[in-house]
């Protein structure tokens, strides 16, 4: 089966680096119920940096700015997902190589049960180059499922005198 691949909002916010502070982020989000299809956390300097891909864009910066948090203007990656196997990173990168796309960051993680995910991203003067050279290596989309015919009307009863 071949990679999911797709265009994703990234968002990052900078805070203290010390316990509790990316509980308390996460915590907000999840009452005002938004899904995030990855995050990450790591130190800048004497503060962290927490990045965010939200499954909808709205309804996150929507609670971000009821909870008060500082985004950063919006960035665009790439989430990929697929059959996990030896070398399914590899071919993504070296596609990207052969197209001379250089790739800013990338992280990857086995999801378990045969599958993996990664996050990516690339300059933005390369979103578009690499969205058709990632769009090589995706699944085709499913064709829509037919639409079934409209039954035909009941034929009108019929009266006797």
């Amino acid at each position: 089966m071949a990679e999911t691949i797709r265009k994703i909002d990234y968002f990052y916010i900078e805070t203290p680096n010390k316990p509790g502070e990316g509980a308390k982020v996460l915590a907000a989000l999840r009452e005002a119920g938004v899904n995030l299809l990855a995050f990450s956390g790591f130190p800048v300097g004497r503060k962290a940096q927490i990045d965010f891909i939200p499954e909808d864009t709205a309804v996150f910066k929507a609670a971000a700015k009821k909870a008060g948090l500082k985004l950063s203007p919006k960035k665009t990656g790439f989430l990929i997902q697929g059959d996990d196997r030896p070398g399914a990173i590899a071919d993504i990168v070296e596609k990207l190589a052969a197209a001379n796309i250089n790739i800013t960051a990338m992280d990857a993680v086995s999801a378990g049960a045969g599958r993996y995910g990664a996050i990516m991203w690339v300059k933005a003067p390369d979103i578009r180059k690499a969205a058709k050279v990632l769009g090589s290596l995706a699944a085709p989309a499913a064709a829509p499922a037919p639409q079934a015919e409209p039954a035909p009307p009941a034929p009108a009863e019929e009266k006797t005198c």
